[in-house]
C-alpha cells in the first residue's frame, strides 16, 4: 500500500532511503569521504523535515505495516521532480519501484504538473534500462 508518511515515520523513511542507496554507493565505490552529498550519506531527519517545510509530498510503500519503499516530489510550477525513490534491497524485484513510479506519475498529474523529472546515476546501467 502506498500512502503519505506521517511525522512519526520520518526516522523509518530515513532508514529506507539510506539502506536503499547504500547498495548503489557500495556498487560504485561512493564513500562518505569521496561523496558526502550522496543520498545514502546525506539523508537524515533534518532533511526530511526540510522536505516537509517545502511542502513536498512524501510517500511510503508499506508491506505488513513496514515501510519498504519511499519517494518524494518537489513541485516547481507545472513540473515535479521525483526524489529519493527507494526500495529496500530485500524487497526489490517485487515491482515496488514500478508501483512507486506509477504513483508518482499519477500524483504529479493530480497536482497540476505536466512534467515529471527523474534523476539517476548515469553509471547504473540496470536502472537506466529499467
Amino acid at each position: 500500500m502506498i500512502r503519505e508518511i506521517e511525522e512519526k515515520e520520518y526516522k523509518e523513511a530515513v532508514d529506507v532511503i539510506k539502506n536503499s542507496f547504500l547498495t548503489v554507493a557500495n556498487e560504485f565505490g561512493f564513500t562518505v569521504e569521496n561523496a558526502p552529498g550522496f543520498v545514502a550519506f546525506s539523508t537524515n531527519e533534518d532533511k526530511i523535515l526540510s522536505w516537509k517545510n517545502e511542502q513536498r509530498p512524501m510517500l511510503g510503500f508499506f508491506k505488513d505495516d513496514k515501510m519498504v519503499g519511499f519517494y518524494n516530489l518537489c513541485i516547481n510550477g507545472n513540473e515535479c521532480e521525483l526524489g529519493s525513490l527507494s526500495v529496500l534491497p530485500e524487497y526489490r524485484h517485487d515491482k515496488i519501484g514500478q508501483q512507486l513510479l506509477e504513483d508518482a506519475c499519477n500524483r504529479e498529474k493530480s497536482l497540476g504538473c505536466n512534467v515529471l523529472n527523474l534523476s539517476i546515476g548515469e553509471e547504473n546501467k540496470v536502472l537506466r534500462a529499467w
